[in-house]
């Protein structure tokens, strides 16, 4: 393992403790940087979510910092849609799903760039 690796493992740790992105960095680091395939770059992924959610979410319940009843309700949505959406994903064309996430990508980066948040406009600072 290089220094470099774990340079980046631990600075994705960090920001995804942060609620950052880090696994979303990690991605583009392995994908980008080592020459790693996407399907096994989000499987890496994956485990690396096991390691990271664990502690940021002892972190937020000892801050009182989460919502049970939220968590409940999107659990329970998750479940379902996540269902449905590997049924899906097992039928059509993968062009099709890789075209559809990228409009679902723009669409948010978009919204994202063009609209202004509540929280961050000058007239709602108190």
């Amino acid at each position: 393992m290089t220094a470099i690796a774990i340079a980046v493992g631990l600075l994705t740790g960090v920001l995804s403790g942060f609620g950052i992105g880090g696994g979303s960095l990690l991605i583009l680091y392995l994908t980008a940087v080592v020459g790693t395939e996407q399907y096994v770059a989000g499987g890496i992924n994956l485990l690396y979510f096991l390691c990271c959610a664990p502690t940021a979410l002892i972190s937020h319940i000892r801050h009182k910092r989460v919502e049970w009843q939220a968590v409940l309700w999107c659990s329970l949505t998750g479940i379902i849609t996540s269902l449905g959406a590997a049924w899906l994903a097992s039928v059509l064309e993968t062009d099709l799903l890789r075209r559809g996430f990228g409009v679902l990508l723009l669409y948010i980066g978009t919204r994202e760039l063009l609209c202004k948040s509540e929280k961050n406009s000058p007239d709602h600072v108190k």
